[in-house]
């Protein structure tokens, strides 16, 4: 049963049906019971019985005490190992990203095989030219998603969303083409061909502007052009492959999981991803008050199907790995300073009556951390182009907390716990992209052990005799910039000299738009420009 109450109409939210129009009604789920609990170490307080080993609802309480031993029999899983399963696990226990990615993903009951759909008007093009204002364009798209036919009443709703390539296409693929040849052509042609990777290609609508702006632009370009799309999903690979490779035989579709690659690929590089990351997996971290130390949130799911969030010392490498970054790069901590600086403090806090033994949830991106690693390992010559939600209303409570929804009777229901059936909801966070660029930078300019030597990396025009390592990134000139990283061993710049890859910047979407789009293609009767107007919350990294 479903708890609904009106909310205000927002158009900055992701992709739900009648986005620009829609009504927001929040709900909690009846089966959920979102209970926290703290443990101790097996070790730490076993011989003091005033220790209590874990603490629900994260205060203190004598009376909501329970047995360790209730959880210790449930078998640990991962989302990898769940790959198989035909319905949601009973009796588990999990990492929050993997109880977040299994939701999501799973290939037989995950949010985005069986749930989602890419909203596509079927090749017809918005003309923008001929609409009087922006009431009466989204008088338009509501008339497209309209087609789709109204909810049926006995579940969730049909999960329609939609994507800035969709809903201004080709427009905003061809401003993607632009930024992408624009620095081929400035740093790579005719030396290099024109390689292009994309996760997430949803219906392939990008692709396919990309090339048709190529093959109708830069000719000399497109022949020279690879573009490969890594696809997690089997259906979108069907669908991408039967639209892109009868038109543009240099696509390769390729269905893996971007977290499961292994190709490494040495030749110069672009890779896209487009509205992808908000639904990367995150953990859950909260810090002992008394100690400061970390807790990582493991969910569990009980014989009957309920969730509880339980948290212990961080053991998972990739959280303790993020962890150790984050204080590297002075990320704040969801602990308030004053706190931190002061044990007296701390002790004097938690004396106080409900005060409780843990701070706010901390979400972190441990995914996104994966990716990074994966085109740094993997990718080592790439250039990434990035774009995705800065911010999003109505998430649910902690820091960098997502937005958890579903549709219901042709109403967008956000929800205010995470833990909700898996496969119902979709679940999608925003990212501090000034943050992403310094940990992207750091990732980047820090070689994986493994990395390749000179002598393993393929030959190509733009290398050296000499390594720019031996050489010195300061041989040609005392001055060094900030504004780029140093050079790969034996690779130069195309001006010869080992200069290194310039560093990512930031733009608003509306700045990346103003750069590379034709916006003349995309302006109203009274002189207004959706393609501008519209995803205030949304950013670029490139």
């Amino acid at each position: 049963m479903l708890n609904l109450g009106t909310a205000s109409t927002k158009c900055l939210r992701k992709r739900p049906a009648h986005n620009i129009l829609r009504r927001g009604l929040y709900s909690t789920h009846s089966r959920t019971r979102n209970r926290t609990a703290k443990f101790k170490s097996e070790t730490e307080g076993k011989n003091d019985i005033n220790v209590p080993r874990d603490r629900w609802n994260y205060n203190v309480s004598p009376f909501l005490q329970t047995s360790q031993t209730k959880y210790s029999d449930l078998e640990f899983v991962t989302a990898n190992a769940l790959e198989r399963a035909t319905e949601p696990p009973r009796g588990v226990q999990m990492l929050v990203r993997d109880f977040i990615e299994d939701s999501l993903y799973n290939p037989n009951y995950g949010y985005f095989p069986n749930q989602a759909t890419i909203f596509n008007s079927d090749g017809s093009a918005v003309g923008f030219n001929s609409l009087r204002d922006s009431t009466e364009f989204q008088e338009v798209v509501a008339q497209k998603y309209a087609t789709y036919g109204a909810d049926k009443h006995d579940g969730p709703g049909r999960q329609l969303w939609h994507t800035p390539t969709e809903l201004f296409k080709p427009w905003f693929g061809r401003a993607i083409a632009q930024c992408l040849v624009a620095e081929y052509l400035l740093k790579y042609f005719p030396y290099e061909d024109f390689i292009i990777y994309e996760i997430g290609a949803g219906n392939g609508t990008l692709a396919m502007d990309i090339l048709n702006f190529l093959q109708e632009v830069h000719p000399e370009v497109y022949d020279r052009t690879r573009y490969n799309i890594i696809e997690i999903s089997g259906r979108l690979v069907q669908v991408q492959k039967k639209l892109l490779y009868k038109v543009h035989p240099n696509v390769k579709v390729t269905h893996k999981s971007i977290f499961h690659w292994e190709t490494r690929e040495p030749a110069p590089c672009f890779f896209v991803a487009m509205e992808v990351i908000d639904n990367f997996a995150h953990d859950v971290v909260r810090y002992d008050l008394e100690t400061l130390k970390p807790y990582q949130g493991v969910v569990t799911v009980d014989s009957h199907g309920d969730f509880e969030t339980i948290y212990t010392p961080v053991s998972d490498p990739l959280i303790a790995e993020f962890l150790d970054l984050k204080r590297h790069l002075k990320n704040p901590s969801p602990v308030s300073r004053i706190l931190q600086s002061s044990d007296v403090l701390r002790k004097l806090y938690l004396s106080m009556p409900f005060a409780p033994n843990l701070s706010r949830e901390e979400y972190i991106p441990t995914r996104l951390l994966s990716l990074l690693q994966t085109l740094r390992n993997y990718f080592p010559r790439h250039r990434l182009l990035l774009s995705d939600f800065s911010t999003l209303p109505d998430t649910i409570n902690g820091v960098n907390a997502p937005v958890v929804q579903t549709r219901f009777r042709n109403t967008t229901v956000p929800c205010t716990t995470l833990l909700v059936r898996q496969g119902y909801f979709d679940i999608f966070f925003p990212t501090n992209f000034e943050r992403l660029r310094d940990m992207y930078e750091y990732i980047m300019s820090h070689q994986h052990p493994s990395g390749k030597s000179k002598s393993e990396m393929r030959s190509t025009p733009l290398m050296t005799t000499s390594t720019s390592i031996s050489l010195g990134e300061d041989y040609f000139s005392s001055y060094r910039s900030n504004d780029r990283r140093s050079p790969l061993d034996g690779v130069t710049s195309a001006s010869g000299l080992p200069v290194g890859e310039r560093k990512s910047n930031v733009f608003t979407h509306s700045e990346f738009m103003e750069t590379y789009a034709e916006l003349n293609r995309t302006r109203l009767r009274n002189g207004e420009n959706p393609m501008l107007d519209f995803y205030k919350n949304v950013k670029f990294l490139f």
